[in-house]
């Protein structure tokens, strides 16, 4: 229930029941009250138990960064998490697994120390994404969300649910979004086709599970199979300019950019193992996705890791992976992408296909959208002056206009390759954003405005494609 906050929310409750139940979704971002941000695992009665033993003090208590629960911890475990945790990583919650978040240097404890400014962690993550543009890096992808559909009118469907125009080729890979009827956005999400018409998969958010599997099979013929195997595979993503020497020498398949282009996939053999590797990068460096079923995760680890030491790898957890997103120019649904926003004020409408002779689900209000001026428009900034955790830049920040706010953040980081304190948002202006880098704006964190610039693209170039 509300508890506490009932009679405060319970206006605004109202009102967002009714539309949703008049409407079928949701025009504002409420995950964080959305039932369907919970997992199985979440009803557990031990889990339960032993979590709101915490929660409430979590409500009074003071609200930290990046904080983690002590309590109902360990619920799935990876196959080699010992062998991670002996190598310093510090573990965080990411859906129902324990997941690296970063690996403690120089022996030290692999523990948060919980700040509003400077980060513990950040001599961690400076190494390890200095390490992955230099030599590689390894990273824990296993969490990330996976579901396959099966069935003879596959593609048809799927090209009905999402708004890019799905590639029915074996092995190719096609970034797009699903959308609610009013054109707002449901679903950030990467489809893999693995056989012609027949069978594809879907990779999204760890944290958007429940989310994304119910929004795809409300819209799914029940005609087809929907499976969620995101359990049943492990997924360790290999990223740096050494991820393709490192590759090659565990497996016998060919890896070049002749025969493996950027954004396809395929099975492969690395040991004795038949694994699928799809080349992908969600931190903008050469690299490639290996899914590798359960049973076989710590031995096709463990490879990687003894022909590592030749190529100079470094175990890398999720904050270095959140910061060369940002680098890359890469949202994240939940937090640069929501329901209350569309593909053209977030700068996806390259992921929108109307040549596709499919009436997608919200094409006719992606049609009015596009012929509408619009409102509001992703911005990425950085500070002028850029320290790490001076200050300490998350999301909801206002952006200002000399004094007028004319938006707010949505994510934050400190980038160590590139010395910048990094923003994403949006903002409310009639002058564009190539006009704005000539006017006076500001941060403003913990009543201090911080003069900021805007970044009219991605601090790393997209050359990674053609490597």
């Amino acid at each position: 229930g509300f508890n506490s906050i009932g009679i405060a929310s319970s206006g605004g409750a109202g009102r967002v029941t009714a539309e949703w139940m008049i409407n079928g979704y949701m025009n504002e971002d409420l995950f964080s009250l959305d039932i369907k941000r919970f997992q199985k695992f979440h009803s557990s009665k031990k889990f339960i138990m032993e979590r709101v033993t915490e929660t409430l003090g979590d409500l009074y208590g003071m609200h930290w960064p990046y904080k983690q629960h002590t309590t109902s911890r360990n619920q799935r475990l990876l196959p080699y998490h010992e062998e991670l945790k002996e190598v310093g990583a510090c573990f965080g919650a990411s859906g129902e697994y324990e997941r690296p978040m970063w690996y403690a240097l120089n022996n030290e404890k692999a523990r948060y120390k919980y700040s509003f400014g400077y980060q513990n962690w950040y001599p961690s993550v400076e190494h390890e994404t200095k390490n992955t543009i230099t030599n590689v890096g390894l990273y824990e992808l296993s969490p990330f969300s996976k579901y396959e559909i099966k069935g003879k009118f596959a593609h048809d469907e799927l090209q009905r649910i999402c708004t890019a125009n799905i590639k029915n080729e074996a092995g190719r890979s096609t970034y797009t979004q699903m959308l609610n009827h009013a054109g707002g956005i449901e679903t950030d999400l990467t489809v893999i086709c693995i056989e012609k018409d027949y069978y594809f998969r879907i990779i999204s958010s760890a944290s958007t599970r429940t989310h994304d599997k119910a929004h795809i099979i409300k819209h799914l013929s029940s005609d087809l199979k929907f499976k969620d195997i995101t359990d049943d595979l492990i997924c360790l993503g290999i990223f740096g300019p050494k991820s393709r020497s490192l590759i090659s020498k565990i497996s016998n398949d060919d890896f070049t950019n002749e025969v493996f282009k950027f954004g396809n996939g395929k099975f492969v053999t690395i040991g004795s193992k038949k694994v699928w590797s799809q080349r992908l990068s969600y931190v903008g460096e050469l690299g490639f996705e290996i899914y590798i079923d359960k049973k076989d995760a710590k031995e096709v680890y463990q490879l990687i890791i003894k022909e590592g030491k030749n190529h100079n790898l470094a175990h890398c957890g999720s904050h270095a992976m959140d910061t060369m997103r940002m680098e890359s120019g890469f949202l994240h649904w939940g937090h640069d992408i929501t329901p209350e926003e569309n593909q053209y004020e977030a700068g996806l409408n390259f992921a929108i296909s109307y040549k596709k002779e499919v009436n997608f689900i919200g094409k006719e209000s992606l049609i009015k959208i596009k012929k509408t001026k619009q409102n509001k428009r992703f911005i990425m900034l950085s500070l002028v002056d850029s320290e790490p955790g001076k200050p300490l830049l998350l999301h909801e920040e206002p952006i200002y206009l000399k004094d007028e706010i004319i938006g707010k953040t949505t994510s934050g980081n400190y980038s160590f390759n590139y010395s910048k304190n990094l923003s994403f948002g949006y903002v409310k202006s009639k002058f564009s954003n190539e006009e704005l880098m000539k006017m006076d704006l500001y941060i403003e964190i913990a009543k201090q405005k911080y003069p900021a610039k805007v970044e009219v693209a991605p601090l790393k170039d997209k050359k990674v494609k053609f490597l």
